[in-house]
């Protein structure tokens, strides 16, 4: 007589402790996983406390649903590719928020997620926010948080397995404003409080230019006098329906061709402001914008696809 295909052989208490041991490993794994990417390393810009402000690095952050904001330790939050994934590239992020808030789900781990997915080392950064309500901080101190981030993610770039020649910033809306004031920033500025010591660590002494920018509908603020002496290479992008933050990029292009610096503009017709990293997006062209900028760091070098 033939055996139904529905015939398993009876378990042994051999096999069934096998398997016990196998789904006990999995869900170890599993959850262990789960927690880094629940808890992934927060590393201080400065290890007292921003310059000029250390007396407030104790007091508590406030975060509800996808934003954060009471911001006066600024910190980097590092998503590191799997061993096997890392290309040797490296992103500081700067969510948006109006520099009231931070954006820090969809403008902030989202992004850093999508970017070490891809084996880059993915850095977050928590800015300090001068527009908040009674905030003590000015928009150079938002600067100094990005500089000193860039220099930050350099310095340890062995650590990390980064190549120090291919470490970028980006930034959404107020966010790239923040990476665009970094990006054109003089680099021999140290970009430190003014009351700090004179006497500066060893980050300090470390290139904070970034090697690219992505700009995602970056704000007003982004568009400054001139680019500086070292503008990095650029990828902008925004929506023309965009009325704050469409403008700026184009500007920006035209700033990049009079410099003769390389330079790439997507100006997308509809998708308004604030589309993240496009996946809530029914448009087509939004929800697959990461593509064009995935397309633009692959032919520009500053990564190379795993087989």
């Amino acid at each position: 007589m033939e055996r139904s295909l529905a015939w398993r052989p009876k378990p042994t208490n051999a096999n069934l402790t096998s398997m016990k041991i196998r789904v006990t490993v999995f869900f170890l794994l599993a959850n262990a996983f789960l927690f880094a990417q629940q808890n992934p390393l927060v590393i201080p810009l400065w290890e007292n406390g921003a310059p000029g402000f250390e007396h407030l690095r104790g007091e508590p952050e406030q975060a509800k649903d996808y934003w954060v904001k009471n911001i006066h330790n600024p910190s980097l939050i590092a998503y590191l590719p799997k061993a096997e994934q890392a290309n040797g590239a490296a992103i500081v992020i700067c969510p948006g928020g109006g520099h009231e808030k931070l954006v820090i789900t969809s403008e902030g781990h989202r992004a850093a997620q999508y970017f070490a997915d891809l084996g880059f080392a993915a850095f977050v950064l928590k800015y300090r926010l001068f527009r908040e309500q009674a905030s003590p901080y000015q928009p150079k101190h938002a600067t100094e948080d990005g500089i000193r981030a860039m220099r930050l993610v350099r310095s340890r770039a062995a650590e990390w397995g980064v190549d120090p020649q291919r470490i970028g910033i980006m930034g959404f809306s107020a966010g790239g404003e923040l990476a665009a004031w970094v990006s054109f920033a003089d680099p021999s500025k140290n970009g430190v409080n003014e009351n700090d010591s004179e006497e500066t660590d060893e980050v300090e002494t470390v290139s904070a230019v970034p090697n690219f920018q992505v700009l995602i509908y970056p704000g007003p603020l982004a568009v400054t006098e001139t680019l500086g002496e070292t503008p990095p290479p650029a990828f902008l992008l925004a929506a023309n329906d965009d009325e704050c933050c469409s403008e700026p990029i184009l500007k920006l292009a035209m700033m990049y061709r009079s410099a003769n610096v390389p330079v790439e503009l997507h100006l997308y017709a509809k998708g308004n402001h604030a589309f993240n990293m496009g996946g809530r997006s029914e448009l087509q062209s939004i929800h697959s914008w990461p593509d064009r900028l995935q397309d633009w760091l692959l032919d520009n070098g500053w990564f190379k696809k795993k087989d």
